[in-house]
């Protein structure tokens, strides 16, 4: 097994005002599940690929390990690649197709089998070893792929957006499978998705980027409950954080006609006016008069838990999502109130996005 360096990593397509990736800055841990997630056209793939080797690195290094293999070919770099369109051979049963790179590498027959063996073992695929990919469904073929992968036992897997051709249901299950796999095989595995569902839900740590620009690197937790600006603040989360701008009064600012007080070490850093950001999970229904005033326009039912879309009926009018009882919940174009706790409200610059009261702890 081993670390993934990227040292000040930077990608600059030909003719391009700005790089795809720029100086990024990553410690991945040896056996450690790290996910790199943003929105299309953020970098992340291309990061994947600079350590694929698949993509040159203009400025800065990459190391495997204690190895620099900024220039090394992918073919030597020891690692094995999972594609979201699985890259099967049609005309190979799944045992040959797992085991086709260590019959390019000369790995002798009776350890080839044996390899595929212990893989399909894992994967649950022993009964389809015969079976072309024709004959399998979408997660099978998907598994066949990791299998091919953990067949060759490298130093680092490499998985971009594996699940995205996968419908719902199939996703979820297959995701706690390479999750749980992972875990027991111990490589160090570097995950591309675009779903931050699936981000928090299977890595160890998270690295959000942005324009190609890492924007913060750590825990789900820690994204979730202290993300480092606005843009992770309304990435991480679904349904998305609230984020409103407001003028800061007496310490707080005005929200559907109700005063949200900001949090102590937020205020000694706040100017005239501030983003305050409110998950919908940390809104509360209230019969308190003081509460936020806000109209349901839509709410959605989700068995227990219900989401309502609304907006605010005093002051400037804002659009609101507060979690609400699935079964128990406001119609729609019903009154109610809200309340948050102010230890739950998150505070940035309005002009850099930056994080206000950010703990060095943190």
């Amino acid at each position: 097994m081993a670390t993934v360096t990227f040292d000040k990593a930077t990608r600059q397509y030909p003719n391009s005002k700005r790089p795809a990736v720029d100086q990024l800055e990553l410690a991945i841990a040896d056996g450690e599940f790290l996910v790199l997630v943003g929105p299309s056209g953020c970098g992340k793939s291309t990061s994947l690929r600079m350590l694929a080797g698949l993509e040159d690195v203009n400025e800065g290094r990459i190391l495997i390990g204690e190895r620099d293999v900024t220039e090394v070919p992918p073919k030597d770099r020891d690692i094995a690649m999972v594609f979201q369109n699985y890259a099967l051979y049609p005309h190979m049963t799944v045992a040959e197709n797992m085991g086709f790179a260590l019959k390019i590498a000369g790995v002798d027959k009776e350890e080839r089998a044996a390899r595929v063996l212990e893989a399909a073992r894992l994967l649950d695929l022993e009964d389809y070893l015969a079976r072309k990919p024709k004959a399998l469904s979408g997660g099978q073929r998907q598994r066949v792929a990791m299998g091919r992968a953990i067949v060759r036992q490298p130093q680092v897997f490499l998985m971009d957006e594996p699940l995205s051709n996968l419908d719902a249901q199939l996703r979820v299950q297959t995701r706690t499978q390479i999750a749980s796999l992972q875990r027991r095989l111990g490589v160090t595995t570097v995950y591309v998705t675009h779903d931050q569902t699936e981000a928090l839900t299977m890595g160890d740590r998270i690295a959000v980027l942005k324009d190609g620009v890492l924007q913060q690197l750590g825990t789900p937790r820690e994204l979730y409950e202290h993300p480092r600006n606005a843009f992770v603040a309304g990435f991480i989360g679904s349904p998305a954080m609230n984020l409103v701008t407001a003028p800061v009064q007496d310490g707080a600012v005005s929200l559907g006609g109700a005063s949200v007080p900001l949090p102590r070490e937020a205020v000694a850093e706040a100017g005239a006016q501030v983003t305050i950001g409110v998950r919908p999970e940390d809104f509360a229904l209230t019969t308190d008069p003081r509460g936020i005033a806000v109209v349901a326009d839509v709410v959605e039912e989700l068995g227990a838990d219900g989401y309502l879309y609304g907006h605010t009926s005093e002051g400037e009018r804002v659009d609101v999502v507060a979690r609400v009882d699935g079964r128990v919940h406001p119609g729609v174009g019903e009154a109610v109130r809200l309340t948050v706790d102010p230890a739950r409200v998150h505070v940035f610059d309005p002009s850099s996005g930056a994080r206000l009261g950010l703990r060095e702890t943190v």
